[in-house]
């Protein structure tokens, strides 16, 4: 039998070909365009891509027109393998507004680079995210109960200085002598101060305020009063106590607000109810006009209202006493110290001063003062 050579190099290019043509479909996929593909009539619901292999370079491929609006919510994706070179994909015009609910991608490998792709313009309206679970690698929840120590040292100790305390509950105490002035017409001595002892929430305090004369009878006129003290917001502060008057010889409940009201008046307003039913209601208000860092100068205004007559002690109902007085003060020391000298103005109001004119008792006086205040 007569046999052909001449058709064994024709078989066997063509047996390389077959074997060359499933490499073929799976080599570089970057110039692929997917820019008029219309997937918008197709039901895909059912389309299952769990084999599908991606792994090629898809670095040049476009979808910008692609049109994936059908029904898409049972698509497979779990073993879709997708770790191929994607940066350069471009997703800008895809339209994926369709239904994608159901489809599921929990397999899906997208391990490869996609640093790139663009999805500017892409629409997944209609995708639920809803059961989408992201907790693993995220921040965030509840820390473990044995996270850190109650004390929040976690073991370290504090050393020489021992625990530290926050401001707000650490007890502290001062006091503050606003006035401590003779006054040359009078020939007495004026005094304010107040002691106190607590936190910046809760506060003890005793505050004491009169005169003092210094001629031959020397006799002390005083209203001091015990009271506990708490801020009523961020400039004003409530105090509530009793009082002892040594002028009239009675005790007293006493309520009262003092604090800053606007442009930095210093406001206070006590209220006095003797145990006779006598009830005495002052008024003061100060504020300070800083010349320099040192030089101040104190305008000072109180007021005096009873609500009934005490002939006894010179008393009548309504507004009995008004006080002015105008100080040049120098702050020395950390301000913690400052002398002063003004001049005070005292006047009776109402039918006080008819009480007063019976009793040959002077109506309006002023005088020269000269003083000190200080805090610590």
């Amino acid at each position: 039998m007569k046999i052909y050579k001449v058709g064994l190099p024709f078989i066997g290019m063509s047996s390389l070909m077959l074997l060359m043509s499933p490499l073929a479909n799976a080599a570089e996929m970057s110039n692929m365009d997917h820019g008029s593909m219309d997937m918008s009539g197709m039901d895909m619901s059912d389309m299952d891509h769990s084999s599908m292999d991606m792994s090629g370079n898809m670095s040049d491929m476009d979808h910008s027109g692609m049109d994936m609006s059908g029904d898409m919510s049972d698509m497979d994706h779990s073993g879709m393998d997708m770790s191929g070179d994607m940066s350069d994909m471009d997703h800008s015009g895809m339209d994926m507004s369709g239904d994608m609910s159901d489809m599921d991608h929990s397999g899906m490998d997208m391990s490869g680079d996609m640093s790139g792709m663009d999805h500017s313009s892409m629409d997944m309206s209609g995708m639920d995210h809803g059961s989408m679970d992201m907790s693993g690698g995220m921040q965030g929840g509840k820390a473990p109960a044995d996270a850190r120590s109650p004390d929040y040292s976690n073991g370290v100790p504090y050393g020489r200085f021992g625990k530290p305390v926050m401001m707000d509950s650490l007890p502290l105490w001062g006091v503050s002598v606003e006035t401590l002035g003779y006054q040359f017409e009078n020939d007495q001595i004026d005094f304010e101060a107040e002691g106190w002892y607590g936190t910046d929430s809760n506060r003890v305090t005793l505050r004491s305020e009169g005169s003092a004369q210094t001629n031959d009878d020397k006799e002390i006129d005083s209203l001091s009063s015990l009271a506990y003290w708490k801020p009523l917001g961020i400039f004003w502060n409530g105090e509530a106590g009793i009082a002892y008057n040594t002028e009239n010889d009675k005790s007293a409940i006493m309520a009262g607000i003092a604090g800053t009201a606007p442009y930095f008046v210093e406001t206070d307003a006590r209220a006095y109810l003797y145990t006779d039913g006598q009830v005495q209601l002052d008024l003061g208000t100060a504020y300070e006009w800083r010349l320099d860092q040192r030089w101040v100068v104190r305008p000072e205004l109180e007021l005096t209202a009873f609500s009934k007559d005490d002939t006894d002690n010179g008393i009548t109902k309504g507004f009995n006493e008004f006080g002015a007085e105008v100080r040049l003060a120098y702050e020395t020391f950390s301000r913690q110290l400052a002398p002063y000298v003004g001049i005070s103005y005292e006047s009776a109001l109402g039918d006080a001063r008819d009480l007063r004119r019976q009793e040959d008792e002077a109506v309006d006086s002023s005088s020269l003062t000269a003083g000190v205040m200080f805090w610590f």
